[in-house]
């Protein structure tokens, strides 16, 4: 028995001395890829743990691709999930245009006209698509693109000819997005970042869905949503809010497609967000 040890130990090292890996274990049959999974940390003892365990069974038994980011700024609290994976923004991206919007009349020390501010009430408020359009046909590309460069959103790309509803958005990007809204910064002024978070707390009561859901009495909610239906992949459904009260300041992102319907994906996200709202209120 020693001997043998000892003959398979030399043929080990002649094999790692040549370069051949030796597998001491027959290897397994490769297995799909395994999903990704919730990766969370805090400065709150515990709470990452059971944040990780929260939205890793809040996705258990849900169909699709779902993408998912939180920071707490104060526990220092960060959880993602396929921050990274590129998704069709839909309406999401109006958050974006606005920003854009004010980054650049800021610019040049202007107020937004009166036309603009219409314009910008609807496009966040009631989701209005024709707004959009005329706001992004307005700026043009050069300045969107500058704009999400002086954000620090380089995964975020534009759609073409007009199509800003296919612009493709990660939820690394949209959590710098909403920081943006949430903190004093270089990029978005302080009255602009007012304007911003106002609006998306004025959304229409049918459109309040997805992250506010579970949100606890006292905390403020400011959301935008976004909504499509394409031949691959199914429904695109996403959320992304800005949350703040009862000791807590935080920014929360779902994106998800390969929904059947539009209220599945809402009901994915909801179930998301509820969790985490309930395991911040109990930290």
């Amino acid at each position: 028995m020693t001997s043998g040890i000892s003959r398979r130990a030399r043929v080990l090292a002649a094999a790692v001395g040549t370069g051949v890996l030796v597998p001491l274990v027959a290897a397994a049959t490769p297995a799909a890829a395994a999903a990704p999974a919730v990766t969370c940390t805090s400065a709150k003892a515990g709470l990452a743990a059971k944040l990780k365990k929260d939205i890793t069974a809040a996705l258990a038994t849900r169909k699709g691709t779902v993408a998912v980011g939180l920071y707490d700024r104060s526990t220092n609290t960060t959880c993602t999930l396929r921050a990274s994976s590129a998704y069709d923004s839909a309406s999401v991206v109006k958050v974006t245009v606005l920003a854009t919007l004010l980054w650049d009349a800021k610019k040049t020390n202007r107020y937004l006209t009166d036309r603009e501010n219409t314009l910008a009430k609807a496009m966040i408020t009631k989701s209005d698509n024709a707004a959009t359009s005329t706001l992004w046909k307005q700026l043009g590309m050069t300045k969107i693109k500058n704009f999400l460069k002086a954000a620090g959103m380089t995964q975020t790309k534009p759609g073409a000819n007009g199509y800003w509803g296919l612009t493709q958005i990660t939820v690394t990007d949209e959590q710098k997005l909403l920081k943006l809204l949430t903190a004093k910064n270089a990029v978005l002024s302080d009255n602009s970042r007012a304007y911003i978070v106002k609006l998306m707390g004025q959304v229409v009561s049918s459109q309040r869905w997805g992250t506010p859901y579970g949100v606890p009495s006292g905390v403020s909610v400011a959301v935008k949503n976004g909504w499509l239906q394409r031949s691959t992949n199914g429904w695109r459904v996403h959320s992304v809010g800005a949350f703040k009260g009862r000791g807590h300041d935080y920014v929360m992102t779902v994106l998800s497609h390969g929904n059947s319907t539009m209220n599945y994906g809402i009901a994915t996200i909801q179930a998301v967000a509820k969790v985490i709202h309930k395991d911040l209120a109990a930290s």
